[in-house]
């Protein structure tokens, strides 16, 4: 038996109160119809459930086409049911189908392009976060630039080879590159290395055939660190350049 993901069940159930909700309110008196919608629901629920193991860390997790899927489901009901009066459930069920196809494909093909990065980037320093159907690339400073300085470092080029190739290939994504820095020195001055920076990457991601009109850069700073500036290694970390990827 698989585990349940808790929070997507929880999610799911959310959408389930919401429905239920909308149904004593609109007083739908079918006993038939109410227990269609129950019945879809809960099957939504444990799709959204259910748990694979990820190859890269060995836990088990849901994944995040069953999520898409599942949520998009219980979502596509709901819709479904408001939209057809005459028929809620024959409504319910129409939005279910649609909304889990779109719901799941999303998650797939962003599951796809997790995988293929992972794989890629293994043993570069690089972190591949994955948020939601959001991916998140984590390029530490160490890595990336010199110290107080905006150029791209020469050893890093073939990672960053390696990064254009693929979302070059699933190129449905939009590709947000976001400079950070510690907390040392002036905020004017990081904020403009911040700015440079993510420009940096962004700049070379578009000459390696990434399309320009995917990127967009921003530089937050020092706002946003992820560890304690009061020790090297925590700046170090919060020394970093991060390109989110999510659906356009």
């Amino acid at each position: 038996m698989l585990a349940p993901d808790s929070l997507s069940i929880r999610e799911s159930m959310r959408l389930f109160v919401v429905y239920n909700k909308l149904i004593n309110f609109e007083r739908v008196g079918s006993f038939c119809v109410k227990q269609k919608f129950l019945g879809l629901t809960l099957a939504a629920v444990l799709i959204t459930g259910c748990a694979s193991v990820d190859p890269y860390t060995g836990e088990q997790k849901t994944s995040n086409t069953a999520k898409g899927a599942g949520i998009g489901a219980v979502s596509g009901a709901i819709l479904g049911a408001i939209i057809n009066h005459d028929d809620r459930g024959k409504g319910a069920l129409i939005g279910a189908a649609g909304g889990a196809a779109v719901g799941g494909g999303v998650g797939y093909y962003m599951d796809r392009q997790e995988a293929v990065l992972r794989q890629r980037l293994e043993g570069t320093g690089v972190r591949v976060q994955r948020v939601g159907d959001e991916i998140k690339l984590i390029m530490p400073g160490n890595i990336t630039f010199d110290t107080g300085r905006s150029e791209l470092q020469t050893r890093f080029y073939s990672t960053l080879d390696s990064v254009a190739l693929v979302i070059s290939e699933y190129d449905k994504t939009r590709v947000d590159v976001a400079g950070h820095t510690d907390s040392t020195g002036g905020a004017a001055l990081n904020q403009s290395l911040s700015e440079q920076r993510a420009a940096s990457v962004a700049n070379y991601l578009s000459s390696q055939g990434v399309a320009s009109g995917r990127l967009y850069t921003t530089g937050y700073g020092p706002r946003y660190p992820i560890a304690d500036n009061a020790t090297a290694s925590g700046r170090a970390l919060n020394r970093r350049v991060e390109v989110n990827l999510r659906m356009m």
